[in-house]
């Protein structure tokens, strides 16, 4: 199961523009994982907030069922693995692949040999962590 620490969305590119916020305010992401808060911003709405992460996962990683308090749109810059979202068949995901995951739907990821890098968008309720154990 994921630790309270929670899971870390997505740690890669400089190819954004954003300015690093300070990891810490997640919280230190479990072993086999880099992760970095690249932007927090207030909305789309007064009760939501959109975050923007980067994460490499570590080869042959497993990050545990997880969900995020809101919808979560992944971009898998490099690397992959077994993308597994509660409801749907497990697939295999890849550099190039997006990806969604409803509100509060539960999902997995076991990574292949190689690290994954993954940048993702959250737009998650205000006042919720970015990820709950599942």
């Amino acid at each position: 199961m994921l630790t309270r620490r929670g899971f870390a969305s997505c740690a890669l590119c400089a190819l954004t523009g954003f300015a690093a916020t300070s990891v810490e305010a997640e919280g230190p992401a479990p072993a086999g994982i880099k992760r970095e808060i690249l932007k927090r911003m207030d909305g789309p709405t007064s009760d939501y907030e959109t975050i923007i992460a980067a994460a490499e996962i570590a080869p042959g990683f497993t990050v545990p069922r997880h969900i995020h308090p809101g919808i979560e749109s992944a971009y898998i810059a490099e690397g992959g693995g077994l993308f597994t979202v509660d409801g749907e068949d497990a697939r295999e995901i890849r550099a190039g692949d997006v990806a969604q995951v409803p509100p509060r739907r539960p999902h997995m990821l076991k990574n292949g040999d190689k690290p994954t890098r993954i940048i993702s968008t959250y737009i998650l309720e205000k006042g919720q962590p970015l990820s709950i154990p599942a």
